[in-house]
């Protein structure tokens, strides 16, 4: 696991700061719940002639005046888009850094097959993004508790799940890609990340782009259909998984025929 440790100690620093940030931003986000309350009731009626805008963000379904609602809606942007940036930075770096850092030959000194080194890495990008998720859920428990809030089990559990989830399948997209690269990917491991969203937006404006659901991960984190289900859509789910095992698979095939640079 000489590998897998190495990629850890190597990424602490940005998983420290990732951590910190999205953890500050929902903790100030849940502590203003209580002062933002009593205006919720007026932002649900505006909410309500936004017509396409609202539908993009499903808020023509939730009553912003409920905390699981206000959650969903600005604390899940944090969870759900901030961590896929940080999943997509993990992921596009992963099997790139190497040569774009002329550390190459580190991985030759190592009595390791090029699948073994590929598994390592992909387990070093797992376990930082749930180890993101285990400290910003504590976060949010905590705070919710700090507010006086509660909330139901059965929309909680699934809304958290899905942005791990969502999370992992960025992370698993961009590190496919990442053994085809040389060099900085960040860019396009970031303009994947906020593709992906943006083409769930659009998926929700207009019945017609409804298809594009299905090669997008944040379909399966909309807030407001988890917590009027208390689950997570299969179908989208299922499309997400295929993905991401073609895109892991590529990644293995592709890097253990790659000539790496020192």
């Amino acid at each position: 696991m000489t590998v897998f440790f190495h990629e850890l100690k190597r990424g602490r620093l940005s998983l420290i700061i990732w951590t910190a940030a999205i953890s500050f931003m929902l903790a100030v986000t849940i502590l203003i719940f209580p002062q933002m309350k009593p205006q919720m009731e007026d932002m649900d009626k505006m909410v309500a002639n936004m017509g396409a805008l609202s539908s993009a963000f499903g808020m023509d379904k939730m009553g912003m005046s409920e905390f699981i609602n206000y959650f969903a809606l600005e604390c899940g942007s944090m969870l759900g888009l901030g961590g896929a940036l940080f999943a997509a930075l993990l992921g596009i770096s992963a099997l790139a850094k190497e040569e774009k850092e002329h550390t190459a030959e580190f991985l030759y000194t190592l009595p390791l097959s090029r699948s073994c080194i590929v598994l390592q890495k992909l387990l070093s990008v797992v376990v930082q993004i749930i180890i993101l998720d285990i400290f910003t859920t504590g976060c949010t428990l905590g705070c919710i508790y700090a507010v006086g809030e509660s909330v139901e089990a059965e929309a909680m559990v699934p809304l958290l799940l899905s942005y791990l989830l969502l999370q992992l399948e960025t992370a698993m997209l961009c590190f496919g890609i990442s053994a085809f690269i040389r060099g900085n990917g960040l860019g396009l491991g970031l303009g994947l990340a906020l593709g992906l969203y943006f083409i769930n937006l659009i998926s929700n404006i207009t019945e017609d782009a409804k298809w594009l659901k299905y090669i997008t991960p944040f379909s399966y984190a909309e807030g407001s259909d988890i917590i009027a289900d208390h689950s997570i859509e299969p179908k989208y789910l299922a499309a997400g998984a295929i993905m991401s095992a073609f895109a892991v698979s590529a990644a293995f095939i592709k890097y253990r025929k790659k000539n790496l640079a020192a």
